[in-house]
């Protein structure tokens, strides 16, 4: 128990304190970061550049095209088994009157629902939550609503505080800000968010897990290239010392460095539970096995193609303010913006095995 909270209070540590840094560094004063909750207004950020543009869009094609290929060449070898699909269960249905309501709700400007209309977004995700479990238990017999709620309850827990923390970073970056909420108080707005904050980790990880009972989305990523050097610490300590200078720096270059807020914390949480000698989903490179962090990679995806259009014609919502790319959008997101998705789902799946932890819970659903 102690050695777990130190490797907890080492990773608050580094996560809150490494941004301050750069603010610190800069001579700027930290007063304004500490405010919670955080809020961003509007920054103009440099203008889109069509080389960048060119240049991330083939550096990202370049590391999935193996990954196409290896799926695409071991589609023979790895057919689905015969699957005893199950009948779509009754309360997938309330899932399903949840999200129609919901999203007419959401889209709609009723008058008479004038004081409900900030809450729309929660009862879609709840509903999207319910489904994915259903179309899960559909497929595997099981899901986290019907055997692993324990699970699914901590899932929302940490989900609000995890969602947070993104808002505490981009403080340093200001990527995105939300519209029409200036009205409300602190506590009214930290009501307001904590709600749909709390249902991320459980969309994305339910998403994850209904993946992993498709065995083609990643066939042959179970054996694919092997990175042996993630089983050694000082492998770690080169990663956390990169990622910390990164974050801290984030302040001072934020129109050069602001992805570094969806892969450095991913890497320092890792990077402090691998010095410790504990293992995490990173580990699985080891031997070869892509599989979960692909399969959380293309689930973050999935949920953010519907966080973003749900949020499209929401009465409050939020945009974005992306240097250099900030062209050709899907719904309010630039179409390279997505790729943060990507790091991000990875990192889903980190806290959410480290909270499966506490709960011991079987989550091989594939």
């Amino acid at each position: 128990m102690r050695k777990q909270l130190i490797l907890f209070l080492s990773s608050v540590i580094l996560l809150l304190g490494t941004p301050l840094a750069g603010v610190i560094l800069e001579g700027d004063s930290v007063a304004s970061f500490l405010t919670f909750p955080p809020k961003t207004t509007p920054v103009t950020h440099e203008d889109f550049s069509i080389l960048v543009f060119v240049l991330i869009a083939a550096f990202v094609i370049a590391i999935l095209t193996p990954f196409a290929i290896r799926i695409f060449r071991s589609q023979q070898d790895d057919k689905n088994k015969h699957r005893d699909i199950k009948k779509f269960p009754a309360w997938g249905w309330i899932g399903i009157v949840l999200l129609i309501a919901g999203w007419i709700f959401a889209w709609s400007r009723f008058p008479w629902f004038e004081k409900f209309q900030l809450f729309t977004f929660t009862p879609l995700w709840l509903a999207y939550i319910i489904i994915i479990n259903a179309l899960m238990y559909m497929r595997a017999g099981k899901s986290l609503i019907t055997h692993s709620p324990g699970y699914l309850v901590l899932l929302f827990l940490f989900s609000a505080v995890f969602w947070w923390y993104y808002e505490y970073l981009n403080q340093f970056v200001n990527n995105w800000y939300y519209t029409d909420l200036d009205h409300l108080s602190d506590l009214g707005y930290f009501l307001y968010a904590t709600l749909p904050f709390s249902t991320v980790l459980p969309a994305v990880m339910s998403t994850w897990l209904f993946l992993r009972t498709f065995p083609r989305l990643s066939s042959g990523l179970s054996h694919f290239l092997k990175i042996r050097i993630v089983r050694t610490r000082t492998f770690w300590w080169v990663i956390l010392f990169g990622n910390v200078l990164g974050l801290g720096l984030a302040y001072l270059w934020p129109e050069y460095l602001f992805p570094l807020i969806w892969i450095a914390p991913m890497l320092i949480i890792a990077s402090v539970i691998s010095i410790a000698g504990k293992r995490t989903i990173l580990h699985s490179l080891e031997k070869g096995n892509w599989r979960d962090i692909f399969l959380l990679a293309i689930a973050a995806i999935i949920c953010g193609f519907f966080w973003e259009m749900w949020n499209y014609f929401s009465y409050a919502k939020w945009e974005y303010s992306i240097p250099f790319v900030h062209r050709y959008l899907i719904f309010e997101m630039p179409v390279l913006g997505y790729l943060g998705y990507l790091p991000f789902g990875i990192q889903c799946g980190l806290i959410g095995m480290e909270i499966n932890k506490l709960t011991q819970t079987d989550l091989d659903y594939s």
